[in-house]
């Protein structure tokens, strides 16, 4: 045996390895994972106005609204979709979608069945009632789409190219999952199971956040305990549940005040407050303004800024 030769125990087989150096770049002895997922059927349509489908499904099926609208209903929950959402059918159960009348939605999809569907799917950030999420940039899904669709021959060297591009959607959704975490602290975070907990949980509170809605609601929907969604928001967050969710909902109170001529007890009923003094107080003690005189002085400084002459808008 030549001097640098070298001898592979098999403890050292089980170990994965990743070298990267000037000359050489590997990852080996990877631990096999077989990927039990099957590509059943994807596609892309432009739907004709009120265009509706109702019915069961026999496998998981992932829709992403291009643009326009629509409404999507399962188990008795409505979501009013637009673009760059996506949403989830599951296998067995009853669901209704359909296009809006006058802006119809155009949407890609892909459906696929197997073992690892539903694990993937959590990984992706959806849950128990988490039916819809905001999608990452549709462009790498639509590339893959297409070159499915392009290779749409029943022959060998299709199937592994079209089971390949369901993986990389897949993949990417997964990548995708750990962003909110990333934006909320603006540095990139690791990715991790918690991770993928957080982006399920706020996708559900942003969908709910005007409901009364509780963190064991919000835990529920996710699937896990309270305290572990907690353990887990404060983990990536730096921040409990509960302060998010009052920091979203005085958030959209403080866009609607600026925003819209709607009455402090009704914008408060549209963020989940059914107390308004109580409205009032939290958003007091997040602006350090009660909710009228933030009004007052945000239409004040956009008078302000109109008199202001655009050559001076302008300067730095």
């Amino acid at each position: 045996m030549a001097e640098n030769d070298t001898i592979y125990t098999p403890s050292d087989l089980k170990k994965t390895r990743y070298t990267k150096e000037e000359h050489f770049h590997c990852l080996e002895n990877l631990t096999e994972t077989p990927i039990e997922l099957s590509l059943i059927h994807c596609g892309m349509e432009e739907c004709r106005p009120l265009h509706i489908w109702h019915g069961v499904r026999y496998e998981y099926i992932i829709h992403f609204v291009r643009d326009g609208h629509g409404v999507f209903s399962v188990d008795n929950r409505t979501y009013h979709l637009s673009k760059g959402q996506m949403f989830l059918i599951r296998p067995k159960v009853e669901i209704t979608y359909i296009a809006d009348e006058t802006d119809p939605w155009k949407y890609c999809w892909i459906g696929f069945r197997g073992s690892a569907a539903e694990r993937a799917l959590s990984d992706c950030g959806f849950g128990p009632q988490v039916d819809v999420l905001d999608a990452p940039d549709l462009a790498p899904i639509e590339k893959n789409i297409s070159l499915i669709l392009d290779h749409y021959e029943q022959v060998p060297g299709n199937m592994f190219l079209r089971a390949s591009c369901l993986l990389s959607i897949l993949g990417y959704l997964m990548e995708s999952a750990q962003r909110p975490a990333e934006q909320e602290t603006g540095s990139p975070a690791p990715y991790s199971r918690t991770n993928v907990y957080v982006t399920r949980a706020i996708s559900y509170i942003k969908l709910h956040f005007a409901d009364d809605l509780t963190i064991v609601d919000i835990a529920g929907a996710v699937g896990i305990s309270r305290a572990y969604l907690n353990r887990a928001f404060q983990k990536e967050l730096g921040m409990s549940v509960q302060h998010f969710l009052i920091d979203y909902r005085l958030h959209v109170a403080a866009s609607l005040l600026m925003n819209t001529t709607l009455s402090v007890s009704e914008i408060a009923e549209n963020v989940g407050y059914d107390d308004p003094l109580a409205f009032s107080k939290a958003f007091r003690k997040k602006f350090q303004l009660s909710p009228r005189n933030y009004r007052q002085s945000n239409h004040a400084m956009n008078i302000l800024e109109k008199r202001i002459p655009d050559d001076l808008n302008t300067q730095t």
